[in-house]
């Protein structure tokens, strides 16, 4: 079962909490934008796109939502802007039900598939390090017995940080010296969790994608290491992204999911600024499953995603109701 299967009553005053910004500023900027105006007409379509646009939602699925909404209005002949919040919400979860993005809830673990191998990509900074430690925190929690793996071995803090998580949490951290082959470290990684029949394995990787050509080529290896071993592993390569960064996390992912195959992703730090919509734009444009959120500094605070509950929770903002 996956670890939030049920919408507590905590998690969704988490949710809350984490978006905040994003829906002050966003429903902030849609009220004066129809200031004054009764009907949805192309100046309003106008304003919502540049709405849209500001609140890093992406070109692409601004016009996406734009040309759904004009489809909209054109077939009931008049739409009142009081209805805009409503008309919103409706498009951006069926955008998200139709790229199959929220359907995850975290990660279910087969029994047939132990160890279960996640293999972890993403920029330095983006919260690589830490979302492997919150995930092992909650795998533990549910009884698993978890695994580590410090392949990222260009950089001296981030094995360390990765064994300070592992100690936090409880977890081994397998890890070999500074400069070390980063398949080595996975191969050695996925051993040991056979011989300690561990039930998850997390696997830190290098953040460098100034050669994606080399990236593309290491991540290969990692792979083909892994296979010797468990042949249809990894089971998952998760991106993770900063959401607060907006664009860049577009580009990144860009970057990324031309490198390597992507199966699912992470965006992180949506709690420290007003750029949640990039979930939104990224689900769109890439329509790889976002199968975590993180909404804060505590390891609770990394939470399957559901789009459903996401899109209920940007639009139920009472102070900003238009």
């Amino acid at each position: 079962m996956g670890i939030f299967n049920f919408f507590s009553k905590e998690k969704k005053e988490t949710l809350d909490q984490g978006l905040e910004k994003t829906k002050e500023s966003f429903f902030g900027k849609l009220s004066r934008a129809i200031a004054g105006k009764s009907k949805v007409d192309d100046d309003v379509l106008d304003d919502l796109e540049e709405v849209l646009v500001s609140s890093d939602v992406g070109v692409d699925t601004t016009l996406n939502i734009i040309q759904r909404i004009e489809a909209r209005v054109a077939r009931d002949k008049y739409v009142s802007t009081s209805e805009l919040n409503n008309i919103l919400r409706d498009e951006i979860e069926q955008l998200l039900t139709e790229n199959n993005t929220g359907d995850t809830e975290g990660y279910d673990i087969p029994e047939d598939s132990r160890p279960y191998i996640i293999l972890i990509v993403g920029v330095n900074g983006v919260g690589k390090t830490t979302t492997i430690g919150k995930l092992a925190w909650q795998f533990k929690k549910q009884g698993l017995n978890v695994y580590l793996g410090a392949a990222d071995t260009f950089r001296a803090a981030a094995v360390e940080q990765l064994v300070i998580w592992g100690d936090r949490v409880g977890v081994p951290v397998i890890k070999q010296k500074m400069g070390s082959d980063p398949a080595s470290v996975a191969f050695d990684t996925v051993n040991s969790a056979i011989a300690n029949q561990a039930d998850v394995v997390l696997i830190d990787t290098a953040g460098r994608l100034h050669n994606k050509k080399g990236l593309m080529e290491e991540l290969s290896k990692i792979k083909r290491v892994i296979q010797k071993v468990v042949p249809n592993a990894p089971h998952d390569v998760m991106l993770i992204l900063d959401g607060s960064t907006g664009q860049n996390a577009f580009e990144q992912a860009r970057q990324f999911t031309s490198a390597t195959d992507i199966t699912s992703m992470a965006i992180t730090k949506l709690d420290g600024s007003a750029k949640g919509g990039v979930v939104i734009g990224i689900s769109d444009q890439f329509h790889i499953p976002v199968r975590y959120i993180g909404l804060g500094e505590g390891v609770e605070d990394l939470q399957p995603f559901n789009r459903r509950e996401f899109v209920d929770s940007l639009f139920n903002d009472k102070k900003n109701k238009l």
